[in-house]
């Protein structure tokens, strides 16, 4: 759910009510900065995947490597892992969990995808 984004004030109450209620995960990406930003809204936990497999087509340039953390959700890390190996020629996936200032903003849940890309 989106409790968590609104309460560390990323979302207001009427927007995590409704999101919640309408199955809708952001798409948060961490810039340059290490600011978050919310960049697409999908609805339901295997769309959200999809996207960032897709997303990984677009920006991802060395394919030797990925990371795959989450919060306390091994099962879906081990889905997003089969999905991206159909879709690349990954030599490794290295999963863990995502350290606790992720987890505090984002809560239990939380898959993020890291890889070495066309840009930072």
């Amino acid at each position: 759910d989106l409790s968590h984004l609104k309460r560390g004030g990323r979302i207001s109450a009427t927007t995590a009510l409704v999101g919640t209620m309408l199955n809708i995960k952001p798409i948060i990406y961490v810039d340059n900065d290490g600011h978050l930003i919310n960049t697409a809204k999908v609805r339901g936990r295997k769309a959200a995947m999809e996207l960032l497999v897709n997303k990984l087509k677009e920006t991802g340039t060395d394919f030797e490597t990925i990371f795959i953390a989450h919060g306390d959700c091994p099962e879906d890390a081990a889905a997003l892992e089969a999905m991206l190996r159909e879709a690349h020629p990954i030599k490794e996936v290295v999963t863990g969990y995502v350290g606790p200032v992720i987890g505090a903003h984002t809560g239990a849940g939380v898959i993020a995808l890291f890889c070495v890309g066309s840009q930072r």
